[in-house]
């Protein structure tokens, strides 16, 4: 493991967002993270506060630069537009300038891609979220589009329900569809960090969850 490097982290100070920064500190990983409230995010001499907000390019150059590896777990804060194209436009301009090019982000079970044959399940639960958050939805296809035809390696991580727990379980890996109701956040936060240097998900759509 290369400790070495420095991450550039988006959505640091949401629910699943704060696991991945334990355990990116706990790797020992310099990290640098996005902020619109620097008081959200405890002290941490490994993390370095970038205050501002992924819908401005200039904050998002200026997090990513002198990193290694982008990634986001950004969330969609309630009463604002979808964030997730914009931010998407953003990211991949910065990366691209800066000649960096591993993304990891995560996104939900909603998500389509060209290689999905999701079960009924997974459908069902789609045509929910569909039915409720259709604008979200709609831009998180947009942002999958925007990686699509980007340059970078970058690994969209889809899951289903988090479930807040430090405990951790067995997880399952499929790029077609996810046979799961859950994920334990410090499961996912692992397997986020992991994928930092694991190249088995390059430019692919992993669905993952506890069995």
């Amino acid at each position: 493991m290369n400790q070495n490097i420095k991450i550039a982290v988006i959505g640091g100070t949401g629910k699943a967002g704060k696991y991945l920064l334990n355990q990116l500190v706990s790797h020992g990983l310099k990290i640098k993270a996005l902020v619109r409230n620097p008081q959200k995010l405890e002290e941490n001499n490994l993390i370095e506060k970038v205050i501002g907000d992924v819908r401005n390019y200039e904050s998002v150059y200026n997090l990513i630069d002198g990193c290694n590896v982008v990634v986001s777990t950004l969330g969609q804060s309630k009463g604002e537009d979808p964030v997730f194209s914009l931010a998407a436009k953003n990211i991949v301009k910065a990366m691209e300038a800066l000649h960096i090019t591993r993304y990891i982000v995560l996104t939900g079970l909603t998500l389509d891609t060209q290689f999905d044959n999701k079960g009924f399940q997974t459908q069902m639960k789609s045509l929910v979220m569909r039915l409720f958050f259709k604008k979200i939805i709609l831009d998180k296809q947009a942002e999958n589009k925007i990686l699509q035809d980007s340059k970078l390696d970058w690994t969209i991580v889809r899951v289903p329900f988090i479930e807040l727990t430090d405990s951790q379980k067995t997880i399952r890996i499929s790029l077609d569809d996810c046979k799961g109701s859950g994920i334990s956040s410090t499961d996912l936060a692992k397997f986020l960090t992991d994928q930092i240097w694991d190249e088995s998900f390059l430019r692919k759509a992993p669905f993952i969850w506890n069995s």
